[in-house]
């Protein structure tokens, strides 16, 4: 993810003016740690810095209830510890939403916000977020019921649908915007840049959950939409992937602050390998594409794997680079980008278990929980560091958020 300044950045200054016009525009922050704690923002001025990335937040704590749903090896209550996590990630998303809101409407900013060269460019995590919820839902409430066209999976269409809409609207719109209002620079290119194609190419990954409970009728449907739009968002990620290995050959690793938003890079492929599988086994058996043909439901699972190894490749690849990049020189203080260690890296994990399952591999499946726990131990890490900012004021401070330029 794009980066944010490091703590203590700005002017010296003892004192804090804060603008009377009602943009969310930051002001300079305070040169030590000692004069931050000294000043102590209301909660109004505090909220003009609540960013679109604190989406971050549930987008990765609804990828954690997921990745429990999908694990191969289970013990008594490992489900219900999944729904708590699930149920908690909708009072965080009803809580962010809520404070997004408190902040527009007290500083009259959402179209500003929406606009912004940095800030804009984490609006797609609100759509992130809401993709893991309707996957959980299915998860969690959706699985055997015995009814095949029940009022659970009537609504789950719906979303599905509207969240295409939506969200290749956003793809589009997105990056008309950028393209023609704002000017980055190849030299500093973070994988940031793939997040307004992100939340469209969750639509493989929504449909490889929920379309092999739906009538066939719509299944088909489902899957032909989801592989679409699956596509195009790898597509956009592969191009945005040569500017980010040309940034990286020309200009070397990102400040070290900003080093943790290089696991996005992680996410792509590993959700498309998970949903290319998981949408080839929602197949019905009588499945072909052809009306006299011999390619049926068997050979896409075949095909599905195949593609599904040569991407987790790809996966692994840039959590390696990205991994060593952040361990050999750790960032010192919370960012929102922190949350990017978790989300992917989920990604990479269920995408591990889907083809341990599809290759009947133990050995595969021991990785992936031994995976898991890591990203259980990440997700607590970075939730306790990210409320701690929050009290200490190392987030949602002038200058020191989303909504600020570089």
């Amino acid at each position: 993810m794009l980066g944010q300044p490091e703590a203590g950045a700005g002017p010296a200054s003892t004192t804090l003016r804060v603008e009377p016009d009602l943009e969310c525009r930051p002001t300079s922050g305070f040169s030590t740690e000692k004069e931050i704690k000294s000043s102590r923002l209301s909660i109004r001025e505090r909220l003009r810095h609540f960013t679109w990335a604190w989406y971050t937040l549930t987008m990765s704590t609804g990828g954690l209830a997921l990745l429990i749903a999908n694990q191969p090896y289970t013990f008594p209550g490992l489900r219900s510890i999944g729904m708590a996590v699930y149920f908690v990630n909708v009072v965080f998303f009803v809580l962010v939403c809520s404070l997004m809101v408190t902040r527009f409407v007290l500083h009259r900013c959402f179209l500003s916000s929406l606009k912004h060269e940095r800030e804009g460019l984490f609006f797609p995590t609100f759509w992130l977020s809401i993709a893991t919820i309707i996957c959980g839902m299915h998860k969690y409430f959706g699985d055997g019921s015995g009814q095949r066209d029940s009022p659970l999976l009537v609504a789950e269409r719906v979303l599905f649908w509207t969240y295409c809409a939506c969200t290749f609207a956003v793809a589009v719109v997105q990056y008309s915007f950028v393209f023609s209002e704002h000017t980055y620079h190849l030299q500093s290119m973070m994988p940031s840049w793939i997040l307004p194609a992100f939340p469209i190419m969750l639509s493989g990954t929504i449909a490889s959950v929920i379309a092999a409970a739906q009538p066939t009728t719509y299944s088909l449907s489902i899957i032909t939409a989801g592989l679409t739009f699956q596509g195009l968002g790898l597509s956009i990620s592969i191009m945005m992937y040569a500017h980010y290995i040309g940034r990286l050959m020309q200009s070397g690793l990102p400040n070290r602050e900003h080093r943790p938003g290089m696991f996005i890079c992680v996410g792509p492929p590993a959700f498309t390998a998970l949903a290319l599988i998981g949408m080839a086994n929602a197949l019905p058996d009588d499945f072909r594409i052809l009306v006299n043909g011999e390619i049926d439901a068997q050979v896409m699972q075949i095909l599905a794997i195949t593609s599904g190894a040569f991407l987790w490749a790809l996966s692994l690849w840039f959590f390696c680079i990205a991994a060593i990049a952040v361990v050999r020189s750790p960032p010192t203080s919370f960012h929102l980008s922190w949350w990017a260690m978790v989300f992917p890296n989920t990604g990479f994990t269920i995408a591990t278990i889907t083809l341990g399952r599809a290759f009947n591999s133990p050995g595969i499946l021991g990785v992936a929980s031994a995976m898991s726990v890591a990203i259980v131990l990440m997700w607590s890490f970075v939730l306790v560091s990210h409320f701690r900012a929050v009290l200490t004021q190392s987030i949602m401070y002038p200058g020191r958020d989303e909504d600020v330029s570089e």
